[in-house]
């Protein structure tokens, strides 16, 4: 049978584990992560990677699993008018960006950059698809490099490529975020072993006003289940999962 490689951009976010988990279940027989690391606010996603990994390669033991961890931190030189790479900027709160084209969190071009830095490894590994986990939630939020226009925009572009096409998929576009924690349940996946907030709060707790949180909280409420990760705002949330009837995982 010839190998089906795939090439996945994995974060240590909700998402991208997510999505992790979804391509074993394919029928892919290598699957080649890379993890950058810009010097985002919230490196602490990068520290999930390996255990996401770990558990991967346990539940999908004839899928070949690996990883490469780039330094990409010229981001934070060329991008400074973020919240993630400019300390100095503040997180955007959920309950002011109402109206927002692009919230502060937005680093420019990030996205595209990220994905051209995987097409030229899947040029070089010999893949011919890449998953991208881009959400139907993230242009609602104004990241407007996650919107189906822009993945077959940037298909039509890498279609010139001569001698190797390559494919860009984002299987999440259409699943709401209940419908993503769903899919992990499904799968199995340690969500506690995941860090979608932007926040570096030092004790170590997410914060439920950030954009990010906001939205996980609402995946895990509408899907009544109970996020194992804490909150600074945890009693209020506690109280949300019983007035929804959210269970543990």
């Amino acid at each position: 049978m010839k190998s089906r490689k795939l090439i996945l951009l994995l974060s240590g976010g909700m998402d991208s584990s997510v999505l992790l988990f979804m391509a074993g279940r394919q029928d892919f027989t290598e699957v080649h992560t890379l993890t950058l690391d810009y010097g985002q606010r919230h490196g602490r996603e990068i520290e999930c990677v390996s255990k996401q990994l770990n558990d991967a390669k346990l539940k999908y033991p004839n899928t070949i699993f690996t990883n490469k961890v780039l330094d990409v931190k010229y981001l934070k030189d060329i991008s400074p008018t973020s919240s993630l790479t400019n300390l100095e900027i503040d997180n955007p709160d959920i309950n002011k960006i109402a109206g927002d084209a692009q919230p502060a969190s937005y680093v420019p071009f990030r996205n595209q950059m990220f994905l051209s830095i995987c097409c030229a490894y899947a040029e070089s590994m010999q893949a011919d698809t890449i998953w991208y986990g881009a959400a139907q939630v993230d242009s609602l939020a104004g990241y407007w490099d996650t919107t189906d226009y822009f993945i077959s925009s940037f298909n039509k572009l890498i279609s010139q490529n001569r001698k190797h096409q390559i494919t860009i998929e984002a299987p999440l576009l259409e699943m709401s975020k209940a419908d993503i924690v769903n899919e992990g349940v499904e799968c199995n996946i340690n969500f506690a072993d995941t860090w979608t907030c932007y926040s570096n709060r030092e004790d170590g707790l997410a914060d439920a006003t950030t954009p990010s949180s906001s939205l996980r909280l609402q995946g895990f409420l509408c899907s009544k289940y109970c996020d194992p990760i804490k909150y600074a705002q945890q009693d209020k949330i506690d109280e949300l999962y019983r007035q929804h009837g959210c269970r543990e995982i």
